[in-house]
C-alpha cells in the first residue's frame, strides 16, 4: 500500500516507535527491504537519495519502487531523501514519490526557508509530504558531527516548522552519515527539548553504526523516523565476499546479498519497535 509520511509517522509519534527509511539503489535492495517489512507486518519507508543517483538513476529505479510499494501488504512510503536541488525534488514528485526531503542545510537560513516552503506547497498539491532539516547532520568521515555548534536548537526548530510547514523535521544531535571513526555522542537532552516544543515527527539521520541503546533512547525521546543505508551496504558486501570466497555462482551470490540485507532490515525494524504494527 503506497502512502505518505503522515500515514505512518503520526501513529509512530503517538505510540513512541520509529519507522525505518531504508534507501535502495537497485531492485535487490528493494526486494530485501519490503519483504522484511511484510514478514514483520511493519510500516516502512523506502526510496533513494540524490547522492545515490549515480548508482541507480531516479527515472530507472522509481517505477520499480512505486509498483512494489503499491502491491505491498504493509504501508510503504516512497521517499526522495536529501534532495539537494529543486529540480530533482520536482522530478521525484512527478515520478510518483509520495514524500521528499529537501536538504537546504548547506544554504543560508533564509534560502533554506524559502526553498523548503515552496517545495512544501507543491508537494502538498501532489498529496505528498515533505521532510526538512535544520542544523547540520555531519559526515562521519569528516567527524563534523562532533561540532556541537551545528546542532539544531529549539528556537531554530520551532521557527523553521512554523515558516515552512514541513511534515517532518530532521534534527542534528550528533549523528553522522557514513561509517563512524569514533563513537558518536548523541545529545539526548537537546532532542528532548526539541520534542517538548514542537509537534511534527522528528527524524534521525546517520543511523548506521549507532548502538542499540542509541536507537532505543532516541526513539523513546521523540524520534519517529530513522534513516539507514550504510549498514545495508556493509551487510550485502560481506555476504557477497563470503560467497565469492566459497566459490558461489553469480545468482547464488545475488541471493546471499538479498538475504543478508533483508536480515539487517529486519533487525532494525524490530529495534525501532515497528514490527507488528500493521497486521493483515
Amino acid at each position: 500500500m503506497l502512502v505518505n509520511l503522515d500515514y505512518v509517522l503520526k501513529r509512530a509519534q503517538k505510540e513512541k516507535y520509529a519507522v525505518g527509511l531504508f534507501n535502495t539503489t537497485d531492485t535487490d535492495m528493494l526486494e530485501a527491504v519490503i519483504s522484511a517489512a511484510e514478514e514483520l507486518n511493519a510500516p516502512v519507508i523506502v526510496g533513494t537519495a540524490e547522492v545515490l543517483l549515480p548508482y541507480g538513476e531516479l527515472a530507472l529505479i522509481a517505477p520499480s519502487i512505486i509498483e512494489r510499494a503499491k502491491n505491498a501488504s504493509v504501508p510503504v512510503v516512497v521517499h526522495y531523501d536529501h534532495g539537494l536541488t529543486f529540480e530533482r525534488c520536482m522530478e521525484a514528485l512527478e515520478l510518483g514519490f509520495t514524500s521528499v526531503m529537501f536538504d537546504g542545510s548547506a544554504k543560508s537560513y533564509d534560502e533554506n526557508i524559502a526553498y523548503t516552503k515552496e517545495i512544501v506547497k507543491i508537494a502538498h498539491a501532489f498529496g505528498a509530504t515533505v521532510e526538512g532539516e535544520i542544523g547540520h547532520v555531519g559526515e562521519a568521515a569528516k567527524e563534523d558531527n562532533l561540532l556541537t555548534d551545528m546542532y539544531t536548537t529549539v528556537k531554530e526548530a520551532k521557527d523553521y516548522i512554523s515558516a515552512t510547514g514541513v511534515d517532518a523535521l530532521a534534527v542534528a544531535i550528533g549523528s553522522a552519515h557514513g561509517v563512524y571513526k569514533k563513537k558518536p555522542m548523541l545529545n539526548i537532552e537537546r532532542l528532548k527539548e526539541i520534542k517538548k516544543e514542537t509537534d511534527v515527527p522528528l527524524v534521525l539521520h546517520g543511523g548506521s553504526g549507532l548502538s542499540d541503546d542509541d536507537f532505543r533512547n532516541t526513539v523513546k525521546e521523540g524520534i519517529a523516523k530513522v534513516n539507514i543505508f550504510t549498514d545495508l551496504c556493509l551487510a550485502g558486501e560481506k555476504a557477497m565476499k563470503e560467497g565469492m570466497k566459497n566459490g558461489s555462482g553469480y545468482l547464488e551470490i545475488r541471493n546471499l546479498k538479498v538475504n543478508a540485507i533483508k536480515k539487517a532490515v529486519a533487525e532494525k525494524i524490530k529495534l525501532f519497535g515497528s514490527a507488528g504494527k500493521y497486521k493483515v
